[in-house]
């Protein structure tokens, strides 16, 4: 099978339409649809029915394979080319609360003890910090999510199996320091079901609201922690969030969740294939281990 052929399957399959592929590809609509029908020759089965357009079931089970296919190819490619990149290179991705003091420190460490490391830093969403990091575009990746004590993160596919905690706190309700809930010493999220809440998922690792039945307020589609937690200060809405995010803030208060119980996790990724044990990728990981 052609790559190029399942790399336009595969955008197809996720934006449900052949147009919009089209235009995340570059591609006009036609060449789309001839590569889609050139896969299914090849293949001698249906993967699209076309309005509307959706999977048939042996498109389901070529989906699964493709994005690993797909993410192995460039992993394959990002090793190879590692061997002949110049020494003294780190790429570090990170969700945006994976940052922390002891990563900024780490982090200083490793550029004092090497002056002229080239360093590139890259904060993005989950689903990319994690792809990024499989096939090799990043040498590391600090990715954080809210999970049940002790559980590790629930990563997208293709999720790093040698995924490592670096990181864990509990998770809190932020609201306003003058709020009514401001002075319990737990709540449970199913009681604020009638509280306005703030739907951040640029922010906030959760895919949607924590709990079935919880209202948006308010949308905010960046992906700044300043700008979230000035929100609620404000008035906009409730937010669930790691307690270390709340230190120190006076015009916030951290209510500790009774059920269900979370706790905020960041976890360290890794990209495939060989690792110079001196190099600064390693290092780094060594410094950020538990």
């Amino acid at each position: 099978m052609d790559p190029h052929l399942l790399r336009t399957f595969v955008e197809v399959a996720e934006t449900g339409s052949f147009s919009a592929a089209a235009e995340r590809l570059n591609f006009t609509q036609s060449a789309v649809s001839q590569q889609i029908a050139a896969l299914e020759s090849d293949l001698g089965t249906s993967l699209l029915t076309r309005r509307p357009v959706r999977l048939t079931e042996a498109g389901e089970r070529l989906r699964r394979h493709a994005k690993i296919l797909l993410v192995r190819l460039e992993a394959a490619r990002a090793d190879v080319t590692r061997t002949s990149a110049p020494p003294g290179r780190l790429t570090l991705g990170l969700t945006p609360l994976a940052w922390s003091a002891p990563v900024a420190a780490a982090l200083t460490r490793i550029r004092a003890e090497s002056a002229r490391l080239a360093t590139r830093l890259l904060v993005a969403p989950l689903d990319r910090i994690v792809t990024a990091t499989a096939t090799g575009a990043l040498d590391l990746g600090l990715v954080d999510g809210f999970t049940a004590p002790s559980d590790p993160l629930r990563l997208p596919e293709p999720g790093d199996p040698r995924s490592l905690r670096v990181a864990e706190c509990p998770a809190v309700v932020a609201v306003p320091s003058g709020h009514p809930l401001a002075r319990r010493t737990s709540v449970d999220l199913a009681d604020l079901a009638d509280a306005y809440w703030i739907d951040a998922p640029g922010v906030t690792p959760f895919r949607r609201l924590p709990v079935d039945g919880l209202r948006a307020g308010l949308h905010y589609d960046g992906a700044e922690s300043t700008v979230l937690t000035g929100l609620i200060a404000a008035g906009h809405g409730l937010a669930v969030l790691p307690e270390w995010l709340l230190t120190g803030r006076a015009d916030l208060a951290a209510i500790p969740l009774g059920v269900p119980r979370l706790v905020h996790r960041v976890e360290l990724l890794r990209a495939p294939g060989v690792v110079d044990p001196a190099g600064p990728a390693s290092l780094l990981a060594a410094l950020l281990a538990p």
